[in-house]
């Protein structure tokens, strides 16, 4: 009776010491766990644009540094994957120099458009998340500043009917670094459509392309 007391006693330590051990672990997985849930934020930085001919003509042109700052959100999908829809106020253009009648000139065009880009977002960690997806931009509007040794000519345009292609498809790819709160942005994109409506416009023909710095917060 007293040994089968014995191994009874012995036995229920035993039990008690691996519940304990299984309710150790079962914590700890918890912890390890990554908790995905919707993540709002807003950012801000610059734009490095520029632009390119579409039919390799002779249209050569500078880099322009733009604002652009906005809002995003992050839907997640499954434990990897995330959908995250930005929308943004984006500075683009170009800057061009050049000689007419042996007198040098400037040329710097402003492009202001509405960006929302879609991205899919794969987050491999919790600090870096991969993006990549299509981007809507509307052009609201372009200001052209004209410059030579006498003269400096700005002129303001907001578009209405004009042969200007104002909705434009893109694509676009980046990174963002995530430290807590604070979320570091990198983008590069470019433009499926060129600028012209038919074709006809005596404006240059290009697309824009560029690349993006940013820092924002998310909630």
């Amino acid at each position: 009776m007293k040994k089968a007391l014995i191994v009874l006693l012995f036995a229920a330590a035993k039990f008690s010491n691996v519940a304990a051990q299984d309710g150790e672990h079962r914590e700890r997985a918890k912890k390890d766990v990554v908790v995905e849930h919707l993540l709002i934020g807003v950012k801000a930085g610059a734009n490095f644009s520029n632009v390119y001919d579409t039919h390799g003509e002779n249209f050569k042109a500078d880099t322009k540094i733009g604002f652009v700052a906005g809002g995003f959100i992050s839907i997640p999908m499954v434990r990897f994957l995330a959908i995250q829809p930005e929308v943004l106020f984006s500075q683009k253009g170009f800057h061009a120099t050049g000689n007419i009648l042996g007198s040098s000139y400037e040329f710097t065009r402003t492009t202001d458009y509405l960006d929302i880009p879609i991205f899919l977002a794969f987050k491999p960690t919790t600090s870096v998340t991969l993006l990549a997806g299509p981007q809507y931009s509307y052009l609201m509007k372009q200001t052209d500043v004209f410059k030579n040794a006498t003269t400096t000519i700005e002129q303001e345009k907001e578009f209405g009917n004009d042969n200007v292609r104002k909705n434009t498809l893109c694509l676009v790819t980046g990174i963002d670094v995530n430290l807590y709160h604070v979320v570091l942005g990198a983008r590069g994109g470019w433009d499926v459509r060129n600028n012209n409506g038919d074709g006809t416009s005596s404006t240059p023909r290009y697309k824009n392309m560029w690349l993006q710095a940013t820092v924002g917060y998310r909630f």
